[in-house]
């Protein structure tokens, strides 16, 4: 789905208040990162530091940092569990986040601790 020039894949559960997604994946892990529009306000990205693996995480708390032009922003997460995976690429490239946010840019995976409790804030299909 497209809205206002930015891209917001169907499939993806998002955190508004937060601008960041969830994709859920069959092993109860969900993969998270930062949408288009929460780039496109944050602008460029110098830096990325996911939690390290086996960090809880809780929803709308953080999940990792990111450092802007002047500024150091915690992402917040939109789902609860233990860290499981971060993207190493970031280290080397973080503009990976601006060029496929929703791809090689994504931030850390997740297992699960109770999805059906974190959906009732996360919008996903048409009501995005």
């Amino acid at each position: 789905m497209n809205v206002a020039g930015l891209e917001f894949p169907g499939d993806l559960h998002y955190l508004v208040e937060h601008q960041v997604w969830a994709r859920v994946e069959g092993d109860g892990t969900a993969t998270v990162g930062i949408t288009a529009l929460g780039i496109a306000q944050a602008g460029e990205i110098y830096m990325c530091r996911p939690k390290s693996v086996g960090a809880v995480v809780e929803q709308g708390r953080s999940v990792a940092v990111v450092e802007l032009a002047k500024s150091i922003v915690s992402v917040k997460s939109p789902v609860r569990g233990e860290v499981v995976a971060v993207n190493g690429l970031l280290e080397v490239q973080p503009e990976l986040v601006h060029t496929d946010p929703y791809g090689e840019g994504w931030l850390a995976r997740v297992r699960l601790s109770d999805f059906d409790a974190d959906a009732v804030a996360l919008l996903h299909g048409e009501a995005v």
